[in-house]
């Protein structure tokens, strides 16, 4: 009995040896052997097995050493949940007077961008800076990324007020609100960490690049218009997002008496930030230029508003920042109250966003380093950190890439940058806070204005209306539908667009007609190589979708029919390439045994080249092989077309194609 083994160096279309084998004629199998491979091949791993084995890759942790035992358990976990063991081996004085620099410099950015997004969020200044202390010192025990600068940022602390603001009030009852910001946020890191551990980081992709583009653009407008209330010191504002009523909420406001110091101030140092980030672009070294502006414009607006008593003549001022370190804020957290539901809808969004900015704002400056990120510990990093952040006064942290950008410039080398930072804001806590008094309104307000460019990105959105009009579509409705609706609205839209995308292209897909490239066995669209010919007798198609189900299934058999009646009398044989069919269900089943029957009742042969592994396993459990026959199977469509002209016994000719 002759016995062979599949030679290596096989080309797959043309089941020749790609490099001539070393070894005898009679060692390589015969066309009819290849053929029998699609069929011969084992058993797929079924619905429980895949898993069974997501859990475990979800709970396991690897190890070099082979032998199991509590120990080497116990340390692959410590290594995997923080990484800080592994990178701090390495660690040096010379890396240390790096990241004290970096971290001073983050500190002068941090401390004005927290205090103004804490007045964003709605929330008394001092928990802006709590939430630049207890995030950043967990996640540099717990993160992958060296240069990711933790702390509140504009998009989420948006997100927390818009939504939140609808449960309590914070003009009415401050404390109610504050406790729900605390339950969202404990409730956004049980997400976040629950991502991570059963590696469910998919979820964030439901939110498209196009989506995030359009988000955060309205957005960043959205914020610009709510610092009005600030920049022009007005007393009664609208709490809605929206254009129309913030538009409608200033037009009120001005025909009321106002004090125009406060936009004075306000614009004066917004362009003072602008042009020391002007200076700081121009001259590399002058980076530091650009960080420490707003803490200056801060310092020296303080100043001016002391000296001259402005807030005696209508300038607002922030007033009182209570003193001291974060307080314990466990008891603030209500996980039994009646908006438990309402909390997790909103924490469920914040997750999402605040994974989806941290994650691309690492990835960007980790791909600038040379070094991986792995998103699974991000996202447990990122939920335990809103987890011990919620516990202790902080609301939603996550990435800041205007931070990270300051961060990476100023030369920091491990996550230790957020530890300084950390620790000084800890610092003003305990000494400055006191000098903050008479810190203006509209100082906030142009420095939220000032970072506000960044998430505006107007050459990303053209480049996506040259790309793909459906992502521009996608954007475009983020867009406005947060600037005209509301945040929510416009994550709806976003997301609404993008699986409209996904089901159309789904319900849809491609069906091309095949050709030979002359003196290959390569078959190829012909749209796209109009210089393929043809074999008239046999139709060659190609069924380009992953899945072949119930929504698309209808679709690929009558156009696959189409074609067949407009060339009846010249078609003899239909080849299916199902090479990039990796799964279908019992409406695509029926659907190949309609199109078989159909095709049959014309005296036309059906063949199928190249079925997935869950496609012929399906076939066999439905016994649908049985019906089209186990001959007209075949691995490539190079053995499926010369199978079919040779069964109808076309003219040689035909064949040089």
């Amino acid at each position: 009995m002759e016995s062979w083994q599949f030679p290596q160096g096989v080309h797959p279309n043309t089941s020749k040896p790609a490099i001539e084998p070393m070894a005898s004629e009679a060692s390589v199998p015969k066309r009819e052997d290849f053929a029998n491979l699609a069929l011969e091949g084992p058993e797929p791993p079924s619905l429980s097995y895949e898993l069974i084995g997501m859990l475990r890759k979800a709970v396991r942790y690897r190890s070099a050493d082979k032998h199991f035992t509590l120990s080497v358990c116990a340390m692959s976990i410590l290594h995997s949940l923080f990484p800080i063991l592994e990178w701090s081996k390495s660690y040096s004085l010379k890396s240390f007077r790096s990241d004290i620099m970096a971290g001073l410099t983050l500190a002068s950015l941090s401390i004005p961008q927290s205090i103004g997004y804490a007045n964003l969020a709605k929330l008394d200044p001092q928990y802006g800076l709590y939430t630049s202390v207890v995030p950043p010192l967990v996640y540099t025990v717990m993160g992958t990324s060296r240069e990711i600068a933790i702390g509140p940022v504009a998009v989420v602390s948006l997100l927390l007020s818009s939504m939140v603001q609808k449960i309590a009030d914070p003009t009415l009852d401050l404390a109610s609100y504050r406790k729900l910001i605390f339950t969202v946020t404990f409730l956004t890191g049980v997400f976040q960490f629950a991502f991570g551990l059963f590696r469910l980081g998919f979820l964030v992709d439901f939110l498209s690049h196009a989506a995030i583009t359009g988000f955060m653009g309205g957005a960043a407008i959205v914020i610009g218009l709510q610092q009005l209330k600030g920049l022009l010191g007005l007393s009664h504002f609208t709490s809605n997002t929206d254009v129309v009523s913030v538009t409608r909420a200033v037009w009120v406001s001005v025909h009321e008496p106002w004090h125009p110091e406060n936009l004075f101030i306000g614009c004066s140092f917004f362009l003072f930030i602008l042009g020391m980030r002007f200076i700081g672009r121009k001259n590399k070294k002058l980076f530091w230029v650009s960080a420490i502006a707003p803490v200056l414009s801060v310092a020296l607006s303080t100043l001016m508003v002391y000296v001259t008593r402005a807030d005696n003549r209508g300038v607002k001022i922030i007033q009182k920042v209570d003193a001291g370190i974060n307080s314990s804020s466990v008891k603030q957290i209500n996980l039994n109250g009646p908006y438990v539901t309402e909390c997790a809808k909103i924490a469920l969004i914040c997750a999402v966003i605040a994974l989806t900015e941290a994650i691309a704002v690492g990835r960007s400056f980790s791909v600038i380093n040379g070094y991986k990120l792995d998103g699974n510990k991000e996202m447990i990093a990122m939920g335990f950190m809103n987890v011990a952040g919620s516990l202790s006064s902080c609301y939603v942290a996550t990435g800041s890439f205007s931070r990270t950008a300051v961060n990476f410039t100023a030369g920091c080398k491990t996550a230790v940058s957020n530890v300084v930072m950390a620790a000084t804001v800890m610092v003003a806590l305990e000494l400055l806070t006191k000098l903050l008094f008479y810190t203006p309104v509209s100082i906030l307000a142009s420095i939220i204005l000032s970072a506000l460019p960044g998430l505006i990105n107007v050459q990303e959105v053209c480049i996506l209306w040259k790309v793909d009009k459906m992502d521009f579509f996608t954007c475009m409705g983020s867009f406005l539908g947060v600037l005209f609706g509301s945040v929510e609205i416009g994550l709806s839209v976003a997301i609404g667009v993008s699986f409209a995308k996904v089901i159309i292209h789904s319900i849809r897909p491609q069906v091309q007609i095949l050709g030979r490239l002359q003196g290959t066995n390569i078959f190829c669209n012909i749209k796209q190589y109009p210089m393929v010919c043809q074999t008239p007798a046999v139709l060659t198609t190609r069924i380009d979708t992953s899945f072949l189900c119930f929504i698309n299934a209808k679709f690929i058999r009558e156009r696959v029919t189409g074609w067949v009646t407009e060339k009846l009398d010249e078609i003899r044989s239909v080849v299916l390439d199902m090479s990039n069919v990796a799964n279908i269900d019992t409406a695509g089943l029926a659907a190949l045994e309609e199109l078989r029957e159909e095709l049959l009742s014309h005296g036309i042969q059906m063949a199928i080249a190249s079925p997935g592994w869950q496609v012929i396993h399906k076939m066999k459990l439905a016994r649908l092989i049985d019906g089209t026959g186990e001959a007209w199977i075949f691995l490539t469509v190079g053995e499926a077309v010369e199978a079919c002209l040779a069964s109808k016994k076309v003219k040689g000719g035909d064949l040089e194609c």
